[in-house]
């Protein structure tokens, strides 16, 4: 039996906020910078996603369905592909006809849900889910989280919602002696199977492609293959995970990355120890060698392999919490689409990996992918967006009460719990009887109590 090259990539671009100053909360609740946003999609479109699309369909046909890859494209990219290049869309469907791609499911908003909010982050991994039926008429059945994050207890959060395999991190502290060129098994979920990122092949493209200095600089299809097999001497398969914006982008065209993605599975076919496969392909072509523990988060960022790049300063975990604590009051809402909307986008893990103040081993990574100064300008401007976000979620509860009182309350499917619901009607039952209590003649003055509503 062949070896296996499973060869995965990130799609994504978040909503940039705008700078958005103390004195605009409550006043203008427009948080996107709409040109940063525009410019960047069609620059990264006409540099990466458009031409690596027709390089990869044609790599499919000429090796007559041999090559195969796999996508996780997120919600967030996807709306900005609708509002401002449509035929990025056009051409990941044309790859989705050839039956050589995956799509996989995640996070719509490319978010940390995973970490805060199980019942957000369902919501989202199924919105996903019906996002990419609808846009390529395939149902994801592998799963990959944001930043390739995974525990454990996620594991087990995603095999509940019907997924059978899942990519992350071949983290060495989890690890250990074990090599990450097996399919292992999830420590909850048995049933599980895990696809675990070859982290030094895959950085030598996307990080090491076109940097001169490095030793082993210039890097060529046949000196790759050769990597790859004395990796996976004794083992089944090497993972091959980054983000799609490596072609064009981070490696620019002049530096050779579409020439070499065009030789490399040529080299790989005709060599005939290893084949491609998609990450449902590996699953069932290989059988996970043991169960994997891993009790605390992982991902694929910096040297840590863990959350740290996101949720590892103060300043990160004072917005994430303050962001999740509303998830509550929103249930309150759950109409109210442009909120749900705004609440989603403001999830979007770039917010926090924005605000990171390492400054050592992994800090020009950081600055690379940052459009701010400062950690702690990020931080301010994302904190004065979520203030007014908080301002609008109050003023719509406000109004969905006064709809209540008046007998306009309306059922949605948006949260399907009825906790928040229970909650509700009780809070507006109580605020009624107190009302009535107030308005009532009372016998002696002294019994009467003034009634505060809250705003």
């Amino acid at each position: 039996m062949k070896k296996s090259i499973c060869l995965y990539f990130q799609v994504h671009q978040p909503n940039r906020l705008r700078l958005y100053r103390f004195f605009d909360i409550g006043k203008d609740s427009h948080y996107y910078d709409d040109f940063a946003n525009r410019t960047i999609l069609r620059r990264v479109a006409q540099r990466c996603y458009l031409p690596t699309n027709e390089l990869l369909l044609d790599l499919i046909r000429a090796h007559k369905g041999q090559f195969k890859v796999a996508f996780s494209i997120s919600g967030s990219v996807l709306e900005q592909f609708d509002r401002y290049a449509p035929e990025v869309i056009d051409s990941f469907r044309k790859l989705a006809g050839t039956g050589c791609v995956e799509f996989l499911a995640e996070t719509y908003y490319h978010s940390l849900a995973s970490l805060a909010s199980p019942s957000e982050f369902r919501n989202q991994v199924m919105k996903h889910k019906e996002t990419i039926e609808h846009y390529f008429g395939v149902t994801p059945k592998s799963f990959r989280n944001t930043e390739l994050i995974y525990s454990d207890e996620i594991g087990s959060m995603v095999y509940d919602m019907g997924f059978k395999t899942m990519l992350t991190e071949g983290a060495k502290h989890v690890l250990g002696w074990k090599s990450p060129n097996y399919i292992y098994s999830g420590a909850l979920a048995p049933k599980l199977k895990l696809l675990l990122k070859n982290s030094t092949l895959s950085d030598d493209i996307a990080f090491r492609f076109s940097d001169k200095s490095w030793q082993d600089w210039p890097l060529t299809g046949d000196k790759y293959l050769g990597w790859i097999k004395a990796s996976a001497q004794n083992d089944e398969i090497v993972n091959l995970f980054m983000d799609y914006e490596t072609f064009g982008e981070h490696q620019k065209a002049q530096s050779g990355i579409f020439d070499f993605m065009r030789y490399f599975p040529e080299v790989v076919i005709k060599d005939g120890e290893f084949e491609f496969v998609t990450p449902e392909q590996a699953a069932r072509k290989h059988k996970a060698v043991a169960s994997l523990d891993v009790p605390d988060p992982i991902s694929w960022a910096d040297e840590e392999r863990d959350t740290s790049a996101w949720l590892g300063n103060e300043l990160q975990s004072d917005a994430f919490n303050k962001l999740y604590s509303i998830t509550e009051k929103l249930s309150l809402v759950k109409d109210n689409e442009q909120l749900w909307s705004d609440f989603g986008h403001l999830q979007e893990s770039d917010h926090f990996y924005y605000m990171c103040t390492k400054f050592f081993s992994d800090g020009a990574v950081h600055k690379y992918f940052n459009p701010y100064d400062t950690p702690y300008e990020a931080f301010i401007n994302y904190m004065n967006v979520l203030s007014d976000f908080i301002l609008r979620v109050d003023d719509a509860i406000s109004v969905s009460d006064v709809n209540f009182a008046a007998g306009k309350k309306t059922v949605s499917s948006r949260v399907k719990s009825s906790t928040t619901e229970k909650k509700a009607v009780k809070k507006v039952a109580e605020k009624k009887s107190a009302k009535t209590a107030a308005e009532a003649p009372a016998k002696k003055p002294s019994a009467r109590k003034t009634v505060k509503t809250k705003k």
